[in-house]
């Protein structure tokens, strides 16, 4: 297991090596000592469809850390700094996940997270440093002009929630 730091402080790619062979796969997602200062309390499951798009959503209180990794499928992964004293504030990241190449992502407390699903089927796991928190929860607008993202589609699947969330200057009025 490999751990890549990216520019923005905190965020990693841990890349995995994957074992094939006639009979299928496999493959060791993660490793306590790698990540030895962290506490994961809870871990969930999503699957989604091709062209379902999920976030980009925050807990403003009882921040999270999460640790993203691919089962099934592959999606296009997007963190955005919201981290106020960052220097990379308000600017985003973003990385294939797949089954096939082993790549998984620490995100650190303080980004917004989404992703969109590439493949018929995407089944995406989370570990989490925190419980979810839904009354803390906020969500950027996918789409804010702001946010510069270049997504590879016009017209995601989303939920009403996620079609309600802030533009990013919005959400700065909050801070």
């Amino acid at each position: 297991m490999k751990i890549i730091s990216t520019k923005f402080s905190g965020l990693k790619i841990i890349q995995s090596k994957i074992f094939k062979d006639s009979r299928g796969f496999f493959r060791e997602d993660f490793k306590k000592k790698k990540f030895k200062d962290k506490k994961f309390v809870f871990a969930c499951t999503s699957s989604s469809k091709k062209n379902v798009l999920r976030g980009l959503h925050l807990q403003t209180k009882f921040s999270q850390e999460k640790y993203v990794s691919i089962l099934k499928g592959a999606i296009l992964d997007v963190v955005v700094d919201l981290r106020k004293k960052s220097k990379t504030f308000g600017k985003h990241f973003k990385i294939i996940l797949s089954d096939s190449h082993a790549k998984s992502l620490f995100i650190p407390a303080g980004f917004a997270h989404g992703f969109l699903g590439l493949k018929k089927e995407n089944i995406v796991y989370y570990y989490c440093t925190n419980y979810r928190s839904a009354k803390h929860e906020v969500g950027l607008l996918w789409n804010d002009k702001d946010l510069k993202i270049k997504w590879p589609i016009k017209k995601p699947i989303l939920s009403k929630k996620d079609k309600k969330n802030l533009k990013f200057s919005e959400y700065k009025r909050l801070l």
